[in-house]
């Protein structure tokens, strides 16, 4: 079994900043790619960013130049750095992570999810 337990969510003013944090556990083999996905209510859960084991990033059009995904591979934990934050990222935000269990199995986990509302 594996969890992703997400941190960082809140409430910020429009132009100000958060970091989120989704740290992996448990019966991990390896991660491959790690990332942020967000939703709101009546839409599809669309693409945040995406980065590799080996540190190679993806990154919806939308977020270009305000957001920044990092990951510790030590720690099994990716971080999502939010700059410029405007009141249409106002979002549940989750983290995936797709990963090779300790007996081999290729599988896509998801967190619970973390609230980020931008509004002053």
């Amino acid at each position: 079994q594996v969890q992703l337990v997400e941190s960082g969510g809140g409430l910020v003013q429009p132009g100000g900043s958060l970091r989120l944090s989704c740290a992996a556990s448990g019966s991990i083999f390896s991660i491959n790619a790690m990332g942020w996905y967000r939703q709101t209510p009546g839409k599809q859960r669309e693409l945040v960013a995406v980065i590799t084991s080996g540190g190679s990033t993806d990154y919806a059009d939308y977020v270009k130049g305000r957001l920044t995904i990092s990951r510790d591979n030590a720690k099994n934990t990716v971080y999502l750095e939010m700059n410029s934050l405007k009141p249409e990222d106002t979002a549940v935000y989750y983290c995936h992570a797709k990963v090779v269990t300790s007996t081999r199995i290729n599988r896509v986990y998801w967190g619970q999810g973390t609230q980020v509302t931008v509004s002053s």
